[in-house]
């Protein structure tokens, strides 16, 4: 089954020169199914990639996914035309007002990891984004800064200043492999990292109800279960395109600003070759599973979804 796209949303002819299947909203409305109502509260200052990222893996399973687009209500983008944002996203509040419920949401990163979460200008709205999920979403998966946001509201655990970027492809481990979210999954994968923070295993595993799912050895927890609060959290980017990384490279590169070359990424850590993914497989493993745990265990009636 596709993904419910407008067929005017970008993701809808990229996905489609891809092989992904997606079917346009009227199309879509014909066929006698309930799909998954999927959201994404997307931070990032490039919308329209990050749009593509998500769609393309949760389009991929066999179920049919409406894919809606929320963004905060007071905060402006200065990367994304205001015309996209305006036919394509609905702000928070909106949202909230409607009453309405989804059985999936994902929180994207921002590009804000220095500043502490309360002096972030749209803190006290994403919080109560965060007690609005309890309640109207079945299942949240937090990435990166969102995922590291969410479980610092919900549970205190706080994010760490590095010394230096986390910034590359880097060997994980799966901790938990009977988690039906790491079906399929090799006990030795890759993943991509780009931030400056990290979270503590310590201080996570001090929090009664979660479980790491997935870890390295050189940049920390990757992947956390909060069975309580029906979210997940991975501070990595199993979303990045093969050209992500590269693409942070060269503009940190072109600015000016110290980066090391992301390691274990081109072929002999050479910026001249092109890059190589290697955790593309897994990707589509993971947000597949995390469909299909949605639609295992969620209401078919939308209105009961968080009572």
């Amino acid at each position: 089954m596709p993904i419910k796209l407008p067929a005017s949303l970008p993701a809808y002819a990229v996905l489609s020169r891809e092989g992904v299947m997606v079917m346009a909203t009227d199309a879509a409305d014909r066929q006698d199914i309930r799909p998954l109502r999927i959201a994404l509260l997307n931070l990032m200052p490039k919308k329209i990639q990050t749009e593509n990222q998500f769609a393309r893996l949760i389009g991929a399973t066999p179920l049919q996914i409406e894919f809606s687009l929320i963004r905060m209500s007071e905060h402006q983008t200065r990367n994304t035309a205001a015309e996209h944002m305006e036919e394509f996203y609905r702000p928070f509040s909106d949202v909230a007002a409607t009453g309405e419920k989804f059985d999936g949401l994902i929180i994207t990163g921002a590009p804000i990891e220095h500043m502490p979460f309360a002096e972030v200008t749209y803190w006290d709205e994403l919080r109560q984004v965060f007690d609005w999920t309890q309640t109207h979403v079945h299942s949240t998966f937090g990435v990166c800064w969102g995922g590291m946001a969410m479980i610092n509201y919900l549970h205190g655990v706080d994010k760490h200043m590095l010394d230096a970027k986390a910034f590359g492809c880097f060997r994980h481990v799966v901790t938990a492999p009977a988690s039906p979210y790491l079906r399929g999954f090799s006990d030795d994968i890759v993943v991509p990292v780009s931030r400056w923070t990290e979270m503590r295993q310590g201080e996570i595993d001090a929090k009664p109800g979660l479980q790491t799912l997935i870890t390295s050895a050189e940049t920390g927890p990757c992947l956390v279960e909060d069975q309580a609060h029906r979210a997940l959290y991975v501070f990595n980017h199993f979303e990045y395109d093969s050209t992500t990384l590269k693409q942070e490279y060269d503009r940190d590169v072109a600015q000016g600003t110290a980066i090391n070359v992301p390691c274990n990424y081109y072929p002999d850590d050479d910026p001249a070759n092109p890059p190589q993914n290697r955790w593309r497989s897994h990707a589509h493993l993971l947000y597949g599973n995390w469909i299909n745990e949605i639609y295992q265990t969620t209401k078919y009636d939308l209105n009961e979804i968080g009572t």
